[in-house]
């Protein structure tokens, strides 16, 4: 009954923009009569071309760019929500460049998140999630863009702003209850303290997150793990190389292939089949090691409390190629990293703050350095100055790790990092959902067609 509820109040605003998108086609010619909100758009624009310079606009949006990825960094996760309108409305970027950027300001990010992560300290990327997670990731990705080119406008942008607000609902949420769990055990560390009961062992924990905390932690890189990742991310570099990226003029393939003809819809449909056999093999794999360190020994029975008490077996790790799979349609149909979707559905069932933010920064880094190494197989344009975005977002993901991770020694705030993910995400509402709604106004004002279009 509440999905039924939630559909309807998804339906209701798209079926009325649809009748009003129907009758606005039925007129020839545009709108004629100046709108105040158009009079407010071309002065915006006029004031932000003739007010500033290319190099004091590129300065701004690269300090501004500096503060979102520093932000993003803490809690695992791309910025790209944030990168995007930065780009096209500070420095005046066209969409199509505006996210060849960002994927490398993502990468960027993501590399130095991962380094820090691996070589900092303590090792908290849970490689069996990333595992679990990255081909049903990947294959979402090329759903999402698909669906990309073929809903409207206006839809993509509704949808977006109704699941990234249900996110950022959740994720406060989570925070919410994370901070005050973290507040109640350092209550009870002063009650032992003050009552000259054992201390050593509360002491010297308070050296680690209040949360989180009980997660094994190992210094030895699992390379057979990562030699899979890695099996995983070559597998679809090589189909989407065969098949070719790009529409029109800019359609590039080794084999010479067509945009949207038969091979170039095999090829893409080849990408199921791929991701169920690597989901397949990795858990029959994770099952033979139980004696090991496999999926479904000491790891999950610590993770019985943090799952809200739900049945910890082989079988609810399903859980996390589907939350994957869904965080990477909907990553690819908005043109966003899949870190900042899949990071609440992680906090969601239960996964620790720290722990998800440094797997889903992980797993970032294999689907955002994809796409950059698609755009520079396309041509990317301007990729000097792409570059120098990448090293400031490189610096200040490095910046930004070390404060809060200094914030979370010193005060053992873990919810810290939840709370950097929802100031993220309600940034990214903010801006994305402004940004796509002044595009949907000028679009209507003009009287351009609002309907479905063909994927090529």
């Amino acid at each position: 009954m509440k999905s039924h509820g939630f559909l309807k109040w998804v339906c209701l605003p798209i079926t009325i923009f649809t009748i009003l998108s129907q009758s606005q086609a039925k007129q020839i010619q545009p709108i004629s009569n100046p709108l105040k909100i158009n009079q407010f758009i071309n002065q915006i624009s006029k004031w932000r071309g003739t007010q500033l310079s290319t190099a004091t606009r590129t300065t701004l949006a690269g300090l501004l760019c500096f503060v979102a990825a520093a932000i993003s960094s803490a809690g695992g996760i791309g910025g790209g929500g944030i990168f995007l309108p930065i780009l096209n409305i500070v420095v005046g970027l066209d969409l199509k460049t505006a996210s060849s950027f960002s994927a490398f300001m993502v990468a960027g990010g993501s590399v130095a998140n991962v380094i820090y992560n691996l070589f900092g300290g303590k090792t908290l990327i849970d490689y069996d999630i990333a595992l679990l997670s990255e081909p049903s990731m990947l294959l979402g990705v090329s759903v999402g863009v698909i669906c990309n080119s073929v809903f409207p406008e206006w839809l993509i942008t509704v949808l977006f702003a109704f699941f990234l607000a249900w996110s950022t609902f959740k994720t406060c949420k989570a925070g919410i209850f994370y901070w005050k769990a973290e507040s109640e055990k350092a209550c009870r560390r002063v009650i032992v303290e003050s009552g000259n009961g054992w201390v050593g062992e509360e002491k010297e924990s308070m050296k680690e997150p209040l949360l989180g905390g009980e997660r094994e932690t190992s210094r030895k890189t699992p390379w057979t793990k990562l030699g899979f990742l890695l099996m995983i991310w070559l597998a679809f570099f090589a189909l989407h190389v065969l098949r070719g990226d790009g529409d029109g003029d800019h359609h590039q393939s080794i084999t010479g292939l067509k945009p949207c003809g038969v091979g170039y819809w095999i090829i893409s449909a080849f990408q199921i089949p791929v991701a169920i056999v690597f989901t397949v093999c990795i858990l029959y794999w994770k099952q033979s090691r139980v004696a090991g360190d496999g999926f479904c020994n000491q790891q999950e029975e610590k993770r019985k409390e943090q799952l809200n008490g739900s049945k910890s077996s082989c079988s609810s790790s399903l859980r996390f190629p589907t939350m994957a799979l869904m965080a990477g349609v909907l990553g690819g149909g908005f043109g966003i990293g899949g870190g900042m979707l899949i990071s609440p559905l992680l906090l969601q069932v239960g996964i620790p703050p720290e722990v998800t933010a440094a797997t889903c920064s992980f797993m970032v880094l294999f689907s955002s350095s994809m796409s950059a190494v698609q755009y520079l197989l396309l041509g990317i344009k301007h990729i000097d100055a792409a570059l120098i975005f990448t090293l400031i977002c490189f610096v200040a993901s490095l910046v930004g790790l070390v404060i809060v991770q200094t914030a979370i020694v010193r005060y053992g705030r873990a919810s810290l990092i939840v709370f950097s993910v929802a100031i993220v995400m309600a940034l990214s509402t903010i801006l994305m959902t402004s940004f796509g709604a002044v595009d949907v106004w000028q679009s209507y004002m003009s009287g351009k067609y609002m309907g479905f279009s063909l994927p090529c």
